[in-house]
């Protein structure tokens, strides 16, 4: 499942092609993907120009300039293509946040197709998707914050609002083990099992332990949750600059490259060596909540 820097990732490669376009056509091939399309959902969205993209946890947010917004997700296969010319043109298209494990660039999976005009220049964005687990919904832009998926979702970890005080406050008390509590969305949003597991091998953190053993008896944050607020923003922070975990060897739509998939220190190594310099453990694999946590027992704590 695509975590927050991927489709962040997506977002920024989409953003440049879709923002200030005017949806001149929208082509369903089918009636749903893992939901119904919206009712009418060509007609609402064509002959409206595209404000803005946007992202919220793991969901992209296309703003239209009727009130609308589409949220999309890519489930576990979607992913979008960038095709530029005439309705003839078959070279292969462009496809931000490529992923680890390659998405499909076969037609038979083109299920959404935006025909857009900024001008004289007509490029097709398509969004693939093998397994029909994304979905797009249509919300109006006031009451964006009502749609379910985001009642109650807590801040980002790329925004100000969080901090090591926010997570001391939901910490406090809470016996469930630090892994779990970070990845509930109500705790932060898009926050995923990869990061996750990067962030407490950054700070030295087992993912066994209790959340509350980094809040003190006055409900303030202890040093270890400021050390972990503070590697929460930079793992997801270097995820982004890289172009997501997933780039695999890809050339971006900007032309650049994206390897952090390479340089994880800890998620997906089981057996090998830990990489903190005087550490002679190895990383370990346990499951937790159904989820893979990869750790190291020797300094994580």
């Amino acid at each position: 499942m695509p975590e927050l820097p991927e489709v962040e990732t997506v977002r920024r490669g989409l953003a440049p092609v879709m923002e200030g376009a005017r949806i001149e056509r929208l082509l369903l091939t089918r009636p749903d993907l893992r939901f119904p399309f919206p009712e009418g959902f060509a007609e609402l969205v064509e002959g409206r120009e595209i404000l803005s993209l946007g992202r919220r946890a793991k969901y992209l947010l296309i703003e239209l300039d009727n009130g609308l917004t589409i949220v999309s997700h890519l489930g576990m296969s979607g992913s979008f293509r960038i095709e530029s010319g005439n309705e003839e043109a078959q070279r292969p298209g462009e496809t931000p946040g490529e992923f680890h494990h390659p998405r499909s660039k076969d037609g038979k999976h083109d299920h959404v197709i935006f025909h857009l005009t900024r001008g004289a220049d007509k490029t097709r964005v398509i969004y693939n998707d093998p397994r029909r687990f994304g979905f797009m919904h249509l919300v109006r832009c006031a009451d964006i914050d009502l749609y379910p998926a985001f009642a109650g979702l807590g801040p980002e970890p790329t925004g100000n609002a969080l901090s090591a005080d926010y997570l001391a406050s939901r910490f406090a008390g809470k016996t469930q083990p630090l892994k779990g509590a970070l990845l509930d969305q109500k705790l932060i949003a898009g926050l995923g099992n990869i990061y996750v597991c990067e962030a407490l091998w950054r700070s030295h953190l087992s993912p066994l332990r209790a959340a509350s053993t980094l809040v003190t008896k006055k409900g303030k944050p202890k040093p270890a949750l400021e050390e972990l607020t503070r590697h929460i923003r930079d793992v997801i922070a270097d995820a982004i600059a890289a172009g997501g975990s997933s780039l695999r060897d890809h050339i971006q739509t900007d032309g650049s490259l994206g390897y952090f998939q390479h340089s994880f220190s800890v998620y997906d190594r089981e057996g090998h060596a830990c990489r903190f310099p005087d550490c002679r453990g190895t990383v370990e694999r346990i499951t937790q909540s159904g989820r893979s946590t990869f750790y190291c027992a020797a300094c994580q704590k």
